[in-house]
C-alpha cells in the first residue's frame, strides 16, 4: 500500500481504476464520481468489494478497511458475505424492537388515506386493541408465529364469526406489511389457505354475515311519532334517516351543498357511498320539510351539524337518542319487541331493513326500485352495464309512499299526480 497520496485522490477525475495496493482501489465513474474499491479473488472467482464513497471514506480509512478485509481472507473468510450476516443481525435486532403494535400503527397510517370511508382507521385500531394487542401487541413482528395467531383468534372464532373473520385478515395484512418492510423473514402465520385452516374450524356460511337488528316495518309509525317529540339534531338526523333509508354516515355527514331544494333532490357524492358511485336521494314531503327547518338554525356546512364547531352530528349521537328513549319507555315501540319467544333490540341501520322489508311485503313498487333507493347494485354487471338511469322518477313516488306509511303525509295514489310531487312547493323553496 502507500501508491496514492491525498492529492492524488483530489485530482482524480479520469474514468477507470487507481491502485494503492493489495487490492484498494480508487474507482472513478464516467460521471466523475469516485469510491473505494477492496478487489480479492476467492475460489478463482474475482470479486470487488465496495466500501464508500471517497466524500466519505477517506484514504487513510480505505486502507484500514482493506486491511480487515484482507484479514478476514486470511481466515478463509468471505468478506462480502461477512458484512452481508453482519447487517442481518443488525435488521434482526432492529426488527424486534418493532412489535405487532407498532407496526399496525405504522400500516394504519401508511393506509389511512387510501381507504374509502375514514371511519376504517379507527375501527382498525379498536378491533387490534380489543383482540390482538393483548396477545401480540408487545410481540416483535419477526417472532409472531400460528400458534399466537390461534390463540388471538380461538376465543372469538365460533362467537363472533364476522369479528374473527376481519381480525384476522388485519393481522395478516400488518404482517405482510411488516415482511415487506424487512421486519420478519418467515411466511405469514395468520394465511388462512394452507395453515390457519387447519388449526381452526371452518366457519358456517350464514354466520359470516350478522345483519343489523332491525324494528318491524309495523312499529315504525309509532316510533316516528315519539320521535317527533323529541328536540335537538339528533331526533332531526333519525327521522330524516328513516324517511330517506340512508346509512348512517350518510347523514351525519349530509352538506348544505348536495341538497337541491329546486329539484328537492340530496346527491350523496361517491365517496360517501359504499359501493362507490353517486347516489341521488329523492326528498319526499317529510323530509323535505325537515331539511327546511334544520336551515332556519343552519350552523355550519353540515345539515344535522354536531356540538362542536365545523363539526358534524356523531355517528352515535341517534343511537344514543334511542338509548335514553328505550331506557325512560317514552314509547312502547322502544321497548324490547318481543316475538314470543325472545326479546331482541333495533339498530339505526336496522331501519334501511325495516324499509326494504316494507316495500316488499307492504307495496307494489318493483324490488328493483326499493334496491335502487338503498344504493345497492341492481342485477349482475351486465344488466349493470346497460341500465344508465337510477329510476329516480319512480323513487320519488317509493319515498313518498314510504313516508305516508311512517305517518308523515299522504301516499302517491291519494296525493297530487307525481309531477306535482317532483316539484317543491314555492312557499318552501322561499323558506330555503
Amino acid at each position: 500500500m502507500g501508491r496514492l497520496t491525498a492529492l492524488h485522490v483530489a485530482r482524480a477525475n479520469k474514468p477507470g481504476l487507481l491502485g494503492d495496493g493489495h487490492g484498494l482501489y480508487l474507482r472513478v465513474g464516467p460521471t466523475g464520481t469516485r469510491s473505494w474499491i477492496f478487489r480479492y479473488q476467492q475460489d478463482g472467482r474475482r470479486r470487488d468489494m465496495g466500501l464508500g464513497s471517497v466524500e466519505v471514506i477517506g484514504l487513510s480509512d480505505a486502507r484500514v478497511k482493506a486491511i480487515e478485509a484482507r484479514r478476514l481472507l486470511l481466515d478463509s473468510v468471505d468478506p462480502i458475505g461477512a458484512r452481508k450476516s453482519r447487517r442481518q443481525a443488525a435488521a434482526a435486532v432492529a426488527a424486534r424492537a418493532v412489535t405487532f403494535k407498532v407496526a399496525a400503527a405504522q400500516f394504519i397510517a401508511a393506509n389511512k388515506s387510501g381507504w374509502r370511508n375514514p371511519k376504517h382507521a379507527a375501527q382498525w385500531t379498536a378491533t387490534l386493541e380489543a383482540y390482538a394487542y393483548p396477545t401480540i401487541g408487545n410481540v416483535s413482528v419477526a417472532e409472531i408465529d400460528p400458534p399466537m395467531i390461534f390463540k388471538v383468534l380461538e376465543p372469538i372464532w365460533s362467537v363472533k364469526t364476522e369479528t374473527a373473520r376481519r381480525v384476522r385478515g388485519r393481522i395478516e395484512s400488518v404482517l405482510d406489511w411488516a415482511r415487506a418492510r424487512g421486519f420478519r423473514n418467515n411466511e405469514n402465520p395468520a394465511r388462512w389457505r394452507g395453515l390457519l385452516e387447519h388449526m381452526l374450524p371452518k366457519q358456517p356460511k350464514a354466520t359470516l354475515v350478522q345483519h343489523h337488528p332491525a324494528l318491524p316495518y309495523g312499529d315504525v309509525a309509532a316510533l316516528m311519532e315519539a320521535v317527533a317529540m323529541q328536540s335537538g339534531d339528533a331526533a332531526r338526523a333519525l327521522e330524516f334517516t328513516v324517511l330517506t333509508a340512508a346509512r348512517t354516515s350518510e347523514v351525519t355527514g349530509a352538506k348544505w351543498e348536495e341538497i337541491d331544494f329546486s329539484s328537492r333532490i340530496w346527491t350523496i357524492p361517491a365517496s360517501r357511498i359504499k359501493a362507490g358511485r353517486e347516489h341521488r336521494v329523492p326528498l319526499s314531503d317529510a323530509a323535505l320539510e325537515i331539511v327546511l327547518e334544520q336551515a332556519k338554525t343552519r350552523r355550519n356546512e353540515y345539515v344535522f351539524p354536531g356540538g362542536r364547531d365545523k363539526r358534524p352530528l356523531s355517528n352515535m349521537a341517534m343511537a344514543e337518542l334511542l338509548k335514553r328513549m328505550r331506557e325512560a319507555k317514552i314509547a312502547v315501540a322502544l321497548a324490547q319487541i318481543s316475538d314470543g319467544r325472545r326479546k331482541r333490540h333495533f339498530t339505526v341501520h336496522g331501519f334501511r331493513s325495516s324499509f326494504r322489508d316494507w316495500a316488499a311485503e307492504q307495496s307494489s313498487h318493483p324490488s328493483e326500485v326499493a334496491e335502487m333507493a338503498l344504493a345497492h347494485v341492481v342485477g349482475d354487471k351486465v344488466e349493470a352495464a346497460y341500465r344508465r338511469g337510477d329510476l329516480l322518477r319512480k323513487r320519488f313516488g317509493l319515498m313518498t309512499d314510504w313516508a305516508a306509511y311512517c305517518g308523515r303525509g299522504v301516499a302517491v295514489a291519494e296525493s297530487a299526480p307525481l309531477a306535482a310531487i317532483v316539484e317543491p312547493p314555492k312557499s318552501r323553496t322561499r323558506r330555503a
